[in-house]
């Protein structure tokens, strides 16, 4: 009669710690797509770190999500308060940039054509389309392995999303072949019932509601020409010209060789009158700010200054290592 009081109580413990929580991978991602694909709305805050060579940057990030397809991210880098929003809604896919009242619009399927760490539609294609994904749990909850898709830096392979036993993605981790951690992004608030104005995701109310607050001062003089730390093979600078402008100046590298590529420095200008600039291309994030990428160029701005790179004979990867490359540190002819 003990044994079988002895016996009826373990049984009873043991489906009350099943119970406490869910340790099948079935039934976590279960309820994982059912909150995030029932989410009429949300709203999320966080911070995102990404790493490049030796630097490392920070953002302060924002997203507002709303039916049918309208995001809001806004990236502030949490040196200088440089704000970038991107922007997506009826009329196309948009990079705000408020402080130079200037924005590029996209003709793209962003966010869906590539991973992103920081929206959970994204988050949850990756998790889906992973037949071969890993599932773990522990006292903190659940890890989930995938692979990933960046597009444009192919060094990225997979990611760690971690989720808590609420089953809420707390950290998801973006990872090299190394192992090495390339992107963290870290959620600290998320409301998957938030409510949106009418005109919120507008591109007029964004531009001019958004708070400049930046410790980037406007620059009409640039001091340091900066070169590339990557150069293709057989390639060298053959010419440079300074220009002058009537509200500050533009430098003008040609570099010819077996991959011959442009780049120009020009001083940033604020817009006096709203300026929305059509390319065809993706938003990406990079090095500190967030840059127009098209399939012959990439465009940027960083510390005052605008930079285009452009180039008919470079491919995508290879215009993306100059371009990571120009923003290590300044080096003299």
């Amino acid at each position: 009669m003990k044994k079988r009081l002895l016996l009826c109580l373990i049984l009873l413990f043991s489906l009350i710690i099943v119970g406490c929580g869910k340790t099948n991978e079935k039934e976590v991602l279960k309820d994982l797509t059912k909150k995030i694909e029932s989410a009429k709305s949300y709203h999320i805050s966080g911070e995102l770190e990404m790493s490049n060579n030796d630097d490392v940057y920070k953002y302060d990030v924002d997203v507002s999500y709303e039916r049918e397809d309208k995001f809001r991210v806004s990236l502030k880098n949490k040196i200088n308060n440089h704000e970038q929003i991107i922007l997506k809604n009826e009329d196309g896919v948009y990079v705000l940039t408020p402080s130079l009242n200037k924005s590029f619009k996209f003709q793209s399927e962003w966010p869906y054509n590539n991973s992103q760490s920081y929206l959970l539609q994204t988050i949850l294609m990756d998790i889906k389309n992973d037949k071969d994904k890993e599932f773990t749990s522990n006292d903190n909850g659940y890890v989930i392995t995938t692979k990933v898709n960046y597009t444009s830096n192919k060094e990225l392979v997979k990611q760690k999303v971690y989720i808590d036993k609420d089953i809420n993605i707390k950290e998801v981790h973006v990872l090299n072949k190394d192992n090495q951690v390339m992107m963290k992004m870290k959620f600290t608030d998320m409301d998957l019932k938030s409510t949106y104005n009418k005109n919120h995701f507008t591109l007029k109310n964004n531009m001019e509601t958004a708070v400049i607050d930046e410790q980037v001062k406007m620059v009409s003089k640039i001091d340091d020409v900066i070169y590339p730390m990557y150069m293709p093979k057989n390639t060298k600078l053959i010419d440079q010209n300074r220009v002058t402008k009537e509200n500050g100046e533009k430098i003008i590298s040609t570099f010819s060789g077996d991959a011959s590529f442009t780049l120009v420095q020009e001083t940033a200008v604020k817009e006096k009158e709203m300026v929305t600039i059509p390319l065809n291309g993706e938003p990406l994030i990079f090095t500190g700010t967030i840059a127009a990428l098209s399939d012959s160029s990439i465009t940027w701005t960083r510390d005052g200054i605008d930079y285009y790179l452009i180039s008919d004979d470079v491919t995508e990867d290879e215009l993306l290592n100059i371009a990571k490359s120009i923003s290590v540190m300044p080096v003299g002819k």
